[in-house]
């Protein structure tokens, strides 16, 4: 029975390194030679533009690096402070259904955040995770961006802990004009990394399509 790896950076990855050992692991993953993996992770303070991005997303004033990478989505924020987690799956044993994928992503974080007490929702037409701030307003607390390899997936999720929201002001998250962008911390959520890594970890299996075995 294939099993899944978890593996936790304690210290900020730089993005190019954090792409290239992707790039290793999937093509390890579709030859066999190691198991899934999900890495736990975070940034130095950058912006990354996904294959949809629109150049006139970029505002004014920004002063971050900027990365363009194969994933889905537009332009997007990753910083200290920010849980991302990079999957790494065989999604051709796991039914193949790129939909499923993301829809499993998605009700993985809203399970993840109800443990800590938290109200996520999925919207329509938005990917990622929303929650209602304060002022009864929805706010993203999560983004996703996906890229599928000869069906191995790579890059994944990011959930704002605590990071510097001030960050978003350089860009239009993932192309939404009309939404806010909230974190744990704004939400005034007592919770550290240590937690919301333990709850990713305890719902995974629940909402991410099955693994299939497959004929010898």
């Amino acid at each position: 029975m294939q099993t899944l790896q978890w593996l936790t950076s304690e210290r900020p990855v730089p993005y190019e390194e954090a792409v290239a050992a992707m790039e290793a692991r999937v093509a390890a993953i579709r030859a066999g030679t190691a198991p899934e993996m999900v890495w736990l992770l975070e940034h130095p303070a950058l912006l990354t533009a996904g294959t949809s991005t629109d150049p006139g997303e970029l505002l004014p004033g920004n002063t971050l690096p900027v990365h363009r990478t194969g994933r889905g989505g537009r332009y997007t924020y990753h910083g200290p402070g920010q849980r991302i987690a990079y999957v790494m799956l065989d999604l051709g044993r796991r039914g193949a259904d790129l939909h499923a994928y993301v829809t499993g992503l998605e009700t993985w974080i809203v399970a993840a955040l109800a443990r800590l007490g938290v109200t996520g929702m999925r919207r329509q037409g938005r990917v990622g995770v929303w929650v209602l701030g304060p002022d009864g307003r929805e706010s993203k607390i999560a983004a996703i961006g996906v890229r599928v390899r000869r069906w191995v997936s790579f890059h994944g999720i990011s959930i704002n802990l605590a990071p510097d929201l001030d960050h978003y002001a350089g860009i239009v998250p993932c192309g939404i004009r009309d939404f806010g962008v909230t974190s744990l911390d704004a939400l005034g959520v007592a919770a550290d990394m240590a937690m919301l890594d333990s709850a990713l970890r305890a719902t995974f299996q629940d909402h991410l399509p099955a693994l299939r075995d497959t004929a010898a």
